[in-house]
């Protein structure tokens, strides 16, 4: 069993503060999101990505609202491949899993756990999975939180 770490830490802390600047300026323009919401986004793909590169033993997902900050990383390529090399030796894919709901509850409860588990704070309200979220209606999945 994994100790929960007792200190959470935020995504950004994962990259420079220029490279995360564009990240969130990139979010702005094409995803058209206000500043402050571009950030906890970045914040939170990158934890998540830190944390999938790290697990590969269960199916996890970064919910609807965090996915897009996946997407903006990743289209900074060279940054993304450096990235991925310094932290995991190896290039981590984006690879969508098939045959079931990518966003379903039990996949995103798990990648919000193991978010947590590796030390990083979680922003609940980008998973879905606030304490006023009313499953199944939400959690990762739909408008409903």
């Amino acid at each position: 069993m994994t100790a929960l770490a007792t200190e959470q830490t935020a995504g950004r802390r994962l990259v420079d503060a220029e490279l995360f600047e564009r990240l969130v300026t990139f979010l702005e323009f094409e995803e058209e999101m206000d500043r402050p919401e571009a950030e906890r986004v970045m914040d939170q793909a990158l934890a998540f990505i830190d944390m999938a590169g790290h697990r590969n033993d269960v199916p996890l997902s970064p919910s609807r609202r965090v996915d897009p900050g996946w997407h903006a990383f990743l289209l900074h390529s060279r940054e993304y491949a450096d990235f991925c090399r310094r932290r995991f030796g190896t290039f981590l894919h984006h690879s969508p899993l098939r045959g079931q709901r990518l966003r379903d509850g039990i996949t995103i409860t798990r990648t919000v756990q193991a978010i947590e588990e590796m030390g990083y704070a979680v922003d609940h309200d980008l998973w879905g999975t606030a304490a006023e979220c009313n499953p199944p209606a939400c959690c990762g999945d739909g408008d409903g939180c």
